[in-house]
């Protein structure tokens, strides 16, 4: 006999009263077995906040249960048809509880006596709770019209609709007692910090000193940084192309500019003409590190998206070869290269294998290898919740076998530059060390571990570079 789980509210009884049973609604009957249906579509305005609110609750739960966020978005859009518009507003509100994932779920915790069921259920409390405990003043809707449009979602819905009564009680709860419930919340590390405690320990250990400017980097909303072609312009000459737009900017690299306040790509000056593209300005260091001259042979291992493979060609007449494992991902180099007037030959082939290599050698290789992206969960804050403490041994052992693969196809004199988006030093100088050791190769300057920052002077996501040079023989 199956019986749906029930969730109850943290009461207290009246004294001398005893805890009342908690009521079986009528479909709760104990022969009915539930069939949950989360990509069920209620009949909800397009513009409401509560198509919204409903749409992000799926992606967060995708995410609850190991799928990244942009895959649990993609999905959402696909199933809803939502408008651009509505699209926006369901991504703000994903990413933003992905930041106070912690935080939400510790005050449902203080809330329940028991983990809401279905998993889309705590995720639409969660959404709601990042919107409503947003400092005064920058929370981007009113509170009471977030509990209504929970409500609305949970009472549309027929996975969630059982749970409409709570869903009003917790977030009406929150609203009474807000101070009080933060305070507690606050507590935990878990709350304080939107991370999992496992994280929390291993950056403490690894960066003793540097540990909390690292994890509130991580939390905040990142910039939008463009890539200068150099080809078509100079930061200078941009900077007052935007200047003119009514754009406000600065430098923050060689070629790096950032906007003050984001804005969408097509609002961007030149971007379609080529003249910028978008990449983190600590990204943009890997093309100039690799030394390129004019007629040299260069491989991009693991390129896609490409916004390397592109600044490599922006910044010398060179061949470049750009592989990844993923074929479906080479299109959107193909689409960055079209874009700027670059060409490169791609090919859908995995960096562990030399199966494809054809035996000339390269003058350069970029080796930017498959890990955790530790460094980058201010853009992608999903990560923290779906990486584990193991993974990132097992990244690093891949990644291992990759630059040993690639180093045999570097000529003699030529360099290899070693970059990973991690922070945990098994990925980046543990494992530098140790290919060096290995292969023989000299270690040249290069910036090593880089944090992640975001200062008037300096604003990137947290990488780490090695750059070895393969002896003569």
């Amino acid at each position: 006999m199956n019986k749906r789980p029930t969730l109850k509210l943290k009461t207290k009884p009246a004294p001398g009263q005893a805890p009342a049973a908690p009521k079986l609604r009528p479909s709760y009957h104990p022969d009915l077995k539930p069939v949950l249906q989360p990509g069920f579509q209620p009949d909800l305005r397009a513009d409401s906040l509560a198509f919204c609110l409903l749409g992000a609750a799926n992606a967060v739960a995708q995410v609850r249960t190991g799928t990244a966020l942009p895959q649990a978005l993609a999905k959402v859009f696909m199933q809803s048809n939502a408008s651009p518009q509505a699209r926006g507003a369901i991504q703000d509100i994903s990413y933003r509880t992905m930041r106070q994932l912690g935080r939400s779920e510790t005050l449902v915790g203080l809330m329940t006596s028991k983990a809401p069921e279905p998993p889309m259920l705590a995720a639409l409390l969660c959404c709601a709770l990042s919107l409503m405990s947003a400092e005064p003043g920058e929370q981007p809707y009113e509170e009471f019209t977030v509990v209504d449009q929970a409500v609305t979602v949970a009472t549309s819905h027929p996975d969630l609709a059982h749970a409409k009564g709570m869903v009003n009680a917790v977030l009406r709860r929150f609203l009474r007692e807000r101070k009080s419930l933060l305070e507690a919340a606050l507590q935990q590390p878990l709350a304080q910090w939107n991370y999992p405690q496992w994280w929390i320990d291993s950056l403490r250990l690894a960066y003793p000193r540097d540990w909390q400017a690292i994890l509130t980097a991580g939390n905040a909303v990142p910039p939008l940084t463009l890539r200068v072609n150099r080809r078509k312009s100079t930061v200078e000459a941009y900077l007052a192309v935007l200047a003119e737009a009514g754009i406000a900017a600065r430098q923050v690299g060689p070629f790096a500019v950032r906007l003050d306040k984001p804005i969408g790509v097509a609002l961007i000056p030149g971007f379609e003409q080529g003249v910028v593209s978008v990449q983190d300005a600590g990204a943009q260091l890997a093309a100039p590190l690799l030394d390129l001259h004019d007629g040299m042979r260069v491989l991009d291992a693991c390129a896609a998206p490409g916004g390397k493979t592109c600044h490599i060609l922006e910044l010398a007449d060179v061949h470049v070869t750009a592989i990844d494992a993923d074929a479906k991902r080479l299109p959107r180099i193909a689409e960055n290269l079209e874009r700027l007037g670059l060409d490169a030959t791609l090919k859908a082939q995995d960096a562990q294998s030399s199966a494809w290599w054809d035996g000339q050698q390269f003058d350069r290789i970029l080796a930017d290898v498959p890990c955790t992206a530790s460094g980058i969960v201010r853009r992608h804050p999903d990560i923290r919740w779906l990486r584990r403490k193991g993974d990132a041994f097992q990244l690093a052992t891949l990644s291992s076998k990759i630059l040993d693969n690639l180093w045999q196809m570097l000529r003699p004199d030529g360099k290899l530059l070693f970059v990973t988006c991690s922070l945990w030093p098994q990925e980046s100088e543990a494992q530098a060390a140790a290919f060096a050791v290995r292969n023989n190769a000299t270690r040249l300057t290069a910036p090593g571990q880089l944090l992640p920052t975001g200062s008037a002077e300096q604003d990137h996501d947290g990488l780490f570079y090695a750059l070895f040079q393969k002896n003569a023989a």
